[in-house]
């Protein structure tokens, strides 16, 4: 049986078309890495790379870490802090003797749209926090969670400051407040006084605690302040509305007393015999003795309609006109009037002469 022979067509290329000087495939194996060579040469680029990643990752958190340092000490990071960690009882602030009319008004803001101005503290070294600014938000807050219970006003949005020496810590309340511009002379009066008072300050007396303080105001200014903080100092609690004092009814009646110090007892005498009094009758006390006609007779208030004894009834609205807002408080024989503008340096005839056509014109019907 005769085998037969396979043959195959090979198409050799001719000796012309091999390039010359080209190393063959076969040449080129002998050169290749094996599979060992290659894990090692891939793990190494993969290590490379993940070093590259951890290093950028390191450089992006030191930016972030310098950064979140500038903004503390700034006082640009804002945080919800519990209310029973803000204390607010080492400094002076902005904050009324009596009930203030208009913290229903925040409570209602603060209610429906939430805080729009957070509140500023100091972190304090117990873990607490210290009020720089806000008591009145602060108050909003402590009085919304204790009528509601809310969980969402147990924490209030706090704008937290680096700690400062206590030298900046005054300087930093006086700045925070005279942004405002209804901030009255008896606050800054109190506040020169505590820094003033406060043993860790190196300050002798009031005089130089307004200089140091209010270093930027004009000189008729600090002379203000300091009659200020020396008629709260006369007089101490026997003002329950300081902070309605105006300025030259609180001037010209501390000159009074620098000439008179037994009118001292006086003013006290008269302000304590009308417990319970309003802030325009608390004025109309100090003006009196400012302008030496001593204390006015106390007004009996209006009796009340027969049969309606117990009877409270209270308007409030607010009227706007182009220098600012008017809030009104009307009840029973009394209207009170809140606006930005000094009464007192309205020429008297004039003040008369509105009074008497408002009183008409309500009359009229």
């Amino acid at each position: 049986m005769t085998r037969k022979r396979r043959i195959f067509d090979i198409d050799m290329p001719a000796m012309e078309d091999i390039p010359v000087g080209k190393v063959p495939d076969k040449v080129l194996d002998k050169h290749r890495r094996g599979p060992m060579a290659t894990a090692i040469s891939e793990n190494a680029d993969a290590l490379r790379d993940r070093q590259e990643t951890e290093d950028r990752i390191r450089a992006e958190n030191d930016q972030l870490a310098h950064e979140l340092v500038r903004l503390k000490k700034e006082g640009l990071i804002t945080d919800l802090v519990p209310l029973d960690a803000v204390h607010a009882e080492r400094l002076t602030r902005d904050r009324a003797t009596g009930p203030d009319p208009e913290l229903d008004e925040l409570k209602t803001s603060i209610r429906e749209i939430g805080l729009s101005n957070p509140i500023r503290v100091e972190k304090r070294a117990d873990g607490g926090y210290e009020l720089v600014q806000g008591m009145r938000r602060l108050s909003a807050y402590r009085a919304l969670y204790e009528e509601t219970g809310d969980e969402r006003f147990a924490r209030i949005p706090a704008g937290i400051l680096a700690v400062a020496p206590t030298d900046d810590q005054y300087r930093r309340m006086v700045d925070e407040n005279l942004i405002r511009k209804d901030i009255s002379f008896a606050e800054m009066g109190a506040l020169a006084r505590a820094y003033a008072e406060d043993p860790t300050n190196d300050c002798a007396d009031v005089d130089k605690a307004v200089s140091v303080l209010f270093k930027s105001a004009s000189y008729t200014k600090r002379s203000y302040i300091r009659a200020f903080a020396s008629l709260l100092m006369m007089l101490g609690k026997s003002l329950e509305h300081p902070n309605e004092i105006p300025r030259n009814v609180g001037v010209d009646l501390k000159r009074k007393l620098d000439g008179d110090p037994g009118l001292v007892r006086a003013v006290s005498s008269a302000l304590l015999a009308q417990p319970g009094r309003s802030a325009a009758d608390e004025v109309a006390i100090l003006r009196g003795f400012a302008d030496g006609a001593g204390a006015p007779e106390p007004q009996t208030p209006a009796p009340a309609p027969s049969g309606d004894k117990t009877r409270r009834a209270k308007t409030t609205f607010q009227i706007s006109r182009p220098s600012g807002i008017a809030k009104c408080s009307a009840s029973n024989g009394r209207i009170d009037l809140r606006y930005n503008l000094d009464f007192t340096r309205i020429d008297r005839q004039k003040l008369e002469q509105a009074v008497a056509k408002l009183i008409d014109s309500l009359q009229e019907d």
